[in-house]
This record gives structure tokens, sequence and C-alpha cells, in this order.
């Protein structure tokens, strides 16, 4: 029983350290030959049928974030059997893929042996036929070698039979055996059968918050001050777990039961959030166990979406940018080009109008002397037109501005007049005159908002307008 004892201990050390995850740490160390973990060997001498071989070929696969890598590497290690791994993401082709894999053998079989080894006859590396010499050469006369591939399936420019020929380098040699780690095999995709299959779940809501609740975070961090001269270490820890517990749950049932479900998206949506939630509780506004209270304040962390996009512009900058585009981006989608065309109006002298918004070809607006009238300056003007200030137009020419600049054909309604009617009520545009139907086609009407404002509205909108404005 003593010579069972290392093996259930180690096996015992990987189920904590990667807990939920027993069975396939087990099927792990069954297919690569702990038996002695899976099957005592008081047991083993009463079986009538032998235990089987390592498999030549194994197939690990599973969605990501969920284990893989890093278990297939932990047991490897834990059992002590020569394997190397490689890494498809981190090689640019598949010739370096192979040369890394003759490499890291190679690595390998030097640091186990103490005879003399040339390298350089293991530089190269063309094909899978020259990986299946030179690792026939590296392995001979050596014990059971283990050669996993990590996200073979995502390799760049992999030909059709790289899968299929990997899978069959084990009846080639006998003391190899391939292990391949895929994201979601397609079937048949080694054209061959019987291979053994170990699928790594997706964590389900109580898995992942087993996971997580097994390393709460403190709630006083960064040497925050305790509520209390008495207030404990053991009791602050007490409390941080009972409420990063409740706090995960919430957590997953508000964001990452949508969009988060793998266990590191969740985890960096909880650490992101965890601060700003117990934040009261740093200020002494609410207590450790007043978790409901708690909930009704922050609830507003919940509804937002903001902590699932990750981006490398600054928050304050962001901030800034969405306070001064509040107001415009509260605007109907229309108002928003009924402001543009308004403003294009006020600053566009109307004589341009069909040099701006003619959609005709370049040849009919072209003068008989040859030249063309776009971008033209008078000479007598010196001050630009937006220094002047907005000038008067009347509301057929901002209409017909406005069908002109949208991308797409619409059927005049009354909702557009309506549209216009609230601009006028919010006094983005002015009214001039004192006509006595304030959307007849002939009232005079002047825009009155500014050029950082429009800008930032058009850009919303994804309309350039500096392209339509008289310099």
């Amino acid at each position: 029983m003593q010579s069972e004892l290392p093996d259930e201990v180690q096996l015992g050390i990987l189920n904590e350290q990667y807990p939920c995850r027993e069975l396939q740490i087990r099927q792990l160390a069954y297919l690569l030959h702990v038996r002695s973990i899976v099957f005592p060997l008081r047991l083993v001498a009463k079986l009538k049928k032998p235990i089987l071989p390592i498999p030549s070929i194994l197939v690990i696969y599973g969605l990501e974030a969920t284990g893989k890598s890093s278990i297939v590497k932990d047991v490897l290690d834990t059992i002590g059997t020569p394997h190397a791994i490689i890494k498809s993401q981190e090689c640019i082709t598949v010739r370096h893929m192979l040369e890394r894999a003759v490499a890291a053998c190679a690595d390998v079989v030097v640091a186990s042996s103490e005879d003399a080894f040339d390298r350089l006859t293991y530089g190269r590396c063309e094909n899978i036929s020259v990986l299946v010499v030179q690792l026939q050469r590296l392995l001979q006369g050596t014990g059971r070698f283990i050669l996993v591939f990590d996200g073979i399936d995502r390799q760049r420019e992999a030909p059709p039979t790289l899968l299929p020929a990997l899978a069959r380098m084990g009846e080639i040699i006998p003391n190899l055996s391939i292990a391949l780690i895929v994201t979601a095999p397609r079937p048949r995709f080694l054209h061959s059968t019987g291979i053994p299959h170990i699928h790594f779940t997706p964590y389900t809501r109580d898995q992942s918050l087993t996971i997580l609740s097994a390393r709460p975070r403190s709630i006083f961090e960064d040497n925050s001050p305790s509520p209390s001269s008495g207030y404990t270490d053991l009791q602050a820890a007490e409390d941080s777990a009972w409420v990063w517990t409740r706090f995960c749950s919430v957590v997953w049932d508000s964001l990452a039961r949508g969009a988060a479900r793998d266990l590191v998206s969740f985890r960096s949506v909880a650490h992101k959030l965890w601060k700003p939630f117990v934040a009261p509780i740093v200020e002494g506004l609410y207590g450790t166990r007043d978790f409901s209270r708690l909930m009704v304040k922050k609830r507003g962390l919940f509804q937002s979406e903001v902590v699932l996009v990750d981006g490398v512009v600054p928050k304050d900058v962001v901030e800034g940018s969405r306070t001064a585009l509040r107001i415009s981006h509260d605007l109907p989608y229309y108002s928003k080009y009924l402001l543009c065309a308004a403003y294009l109006a006020s600053y566009n002298p109307a004589r341009q109008d069909p040099i701006f918004f003619m959609k005709a070809s370049e040849k009919k607006r072209r003068k008989k002397g040859g030249g063309t009238t776009v971008g033209r300056v008078a000479k007598h003007r010196k001050i630009q037109r937006h220094l002047l200030g907005p000038q008067v137009f009347v509301m057929e020419r901002m209409l017909a501005i406005f069908h002109a600049i949208l991308p797409h054909t619409i059927i005049p309604t009354a909702d557009i007049q309506t549209q216009i009617a609230t601009l006028a009520s919010l006094r983005l545009l002015v009214r001039t005159s004192t006509a006595a139907d304030v959307l007849e086609a002939q009232t005079k009407w002047r825009v009155n908002v500014g050029g950082e404002y429009i800008h930032q509205l058009a850009r919303s909108v994804c309309f350039e307008i500096e392209n339509h404005l008289a310099e």
C-alpha cells in the first residue's frame, strides 16, 4: 500500500490545483500508463486481461479556457515521462513547427543521456517525412516518449494531410506517443477510428463559482483601514469570502452568463467590478453583511456592459468623449442628418450647392474654359466662412441638402417635419422669419450649434462633413 501512496498523493494535489477536473485528470493518468492510480497493485494481479498499453495517438479537445494545456503539462510533469510540448501559436509555418519539435525532443534526450550528442545533424526538418526519420534516430534505444502538439488545429499554413500524418507516427516509431490538443475536432479528422478522446467540458455555473470562490479577494485591499481596531484578519478573511461568493453569483447571473461564459472572462469581469462594488464598505457606509443594501446601491455596475469590452484607451478619455457627445447621441438618426444639413446651409453659399451636393458626373460640371469650380475661393474674400457666423437659409434648401447627404433615399413624411420642429424646440435651429407656418418651404432659419459639436455629431453617423464645407 505504501507503493501506491505517492501516486495517490500526486493525484490529490492535481485535483486540488484544478478543481472540477477529477475525471479528466484520472483519464489522462490511465491513458498515460500510471496504472497504480486507477488500479491499485493488489487489483492488477487479479485482472484476467492485461492492461492496455499507452496509445500511439491521443486527442484532447475542448473549448477555450477549460484547462487542457495546463492540466496536460502538469500531469506529464507529475508522472515523470519524458515529453515535449510544441505550441502551434508560436510557430509561423509548418516547417517552423517541425523543427521546433525536433529541437524540443533533442533537448529532452540530451538532458537524460550522458553520451555525446551532435545537435547539428538534427537542425533541418523540411517535412513530416524528415520528422519521422529524425525522431527515429533520436528516440532509438530510449523509453516511452510523449510528443504534445498544443493547438495544432490552428496551425498556420497547415496542409490537409498534416494531422493524419502525425496520427500515424506512433505506428512507425514504437516508443513514441502523439497527443493532439484541439478545440473542436471534426468527425474523422484523423482519417482513422478507435482513437481515444478526452473531452474537457465547459465549466458550468456551479463549477465556475466553486473555482472562483476558492480564492476570494479581500475587501480591505491596498492597506485600506479596517472597520475597527478589534477587527482581526480571520474575521476579515471570513467576511471577504462571504461577500465574494455572493458577488460572483450576481456577476454570473447578470453579465457572465450571456457574454463571458468561459472562466477567464468571468474572472476578469469579477475582478474589474470588485473594487467599485466594495467601495462603500471600505468607506464605512455599509457593513460587510449588508449585501442586499449594497446590491441596491451598486446595481448600475451590473446593468452596464462597459466591463465586457477591453480597450487601450484610458477610461478618463473615454468618459470625456462620452460626456461631450451625450447630447448628440440622444438625437434620432435623421435629426442628426437634419442638423448637419442645417449647418451646411448656414456656412455654405447657396451658389455652391450644385458643386457639393449635385450627384452628376464630373464632366457635366466642367466649364467651357476647361476648369472646374470645385474648391475655388474668391480672391476678394480673406476671412474664412466659419468665422463669419451662421447665415440665414430657407427650409426648402435645407431639405434639399438633407436628401443629398443621406446615404439612402427616403420618402418625405410628416415624421421629418416633426423632427425639425423638435430641433427648433431644443433651440438647435432658430427661426429668423415671421411666417405664419413655421414649417413653410420659404421660412428662414439659422443653425445654433458650433463647429466642434457638429463635427462630433457627423462622426457619430459616419458622415464626412469636412468634404462638403466651403473654404
